[in-house]
């Protein structure tokens, strides 16, 4: 079986834009909501952990003269998002570096990316990290950002009980067979990830360790601006 770093889910990058709308609900609405907290049509977004390119995408669509400047450490899905934003024709407005964001936050110096950013954005790739790189992580973007700057993750977060936890299983479960959908075929499609850097396999936490976090690394601001069972949008102002 194919070795995928974190993140990239599924053996084949092509099944990935298919296959994660079949395995999270409401994935396009959650990311979305991402675009819609960015209040300024402009500015320099970092974006840490693309993935194929679909939030940048999103952004770029909703923000016109926004510049994106996207991490991500699997050349595979940088490839497959440059393609992505080139027949889109935002190849100007974008740029992405193959990076590990978690050694961005330990030794920001070694890229070459610039700081006072207008906003920080990220989906489903920050859960990958231990809490202590989250905080660390954390108090990087708030570093980076200019005044007023925000930053919005959407990622999974930890059930606070295990009744909570089947609750939020049967929810996805339900989801899946309303939309005639297989999760068991999904779930063959998916191939085994490996460490890569600070990012290894899912290492959830509580929305509400999460917010500690946010306003420990300096966000005067932290929301919850959407929750679905146990995925959430968070994140907030400094």
């Amino acid at each position: 079986m194919q070795q995928l770093f974190p993140g990239e889910v599924f053996a084949n990058t092509a099944d990935f834009d298919t296959g994660i709308r079949q395995l999270l609900p409401r994935y396009d609405e959650m990311l979305e909501v991402i675009t819609r907290c960015l209040l300024s049509p402009s500015g320099r977004i970092l974006e840490l952990g693309c993935g194929t390119g679909e939030l940048s995408l999103k952004i770029l669509n909703r923000c016109p003269n926004a510049q994106v400047i996207a991490l991500d450490y699997s050349p595979r899905m940088l490839q497959f998002a440059q393609d992505k934003i080139t027949v889109a024709g935002y190849q100007q407005r974008w740029a992405g570096t193959q990076a590990d964001f978690g050694d961005w936050a330990n030794n920001p110096g070694k890229l070459d990316i610039g700081s006072e950013f207008d906003a920080c954005v990220s989906s489903l790739a920050i859960h990958h990290l231990q809490d202590e790189m989250k905080l660390k992580l954390f108090e990087r973007i708030a570093a980076s950002l200019s005044k007023d700057g925000c930053f919005w993750n959407a990622d999974p977060t930890l059930p606070e009980s295990p009744a909570l936890a089947e609750v939020y299983r049967a929810a996805r479960e339900e989801w899946a067979v309303q939309q005639g959908i297989s999760l068991t075929e999904i779930r063959a499609k998916r191939g085994t990830s490996t460490t890569q850097g600070y990012s290894s396999q899912d290492q959830v936490a509580t929305l509400d360790a999460h917010l500690e976090m946010l306003t420990k690394a300096g966000f005067k601001i932290v929301t919850v601006p959407w929750k679905y069972y146990g995925l959430a949008v968070f994140g907030g102002w400094l």
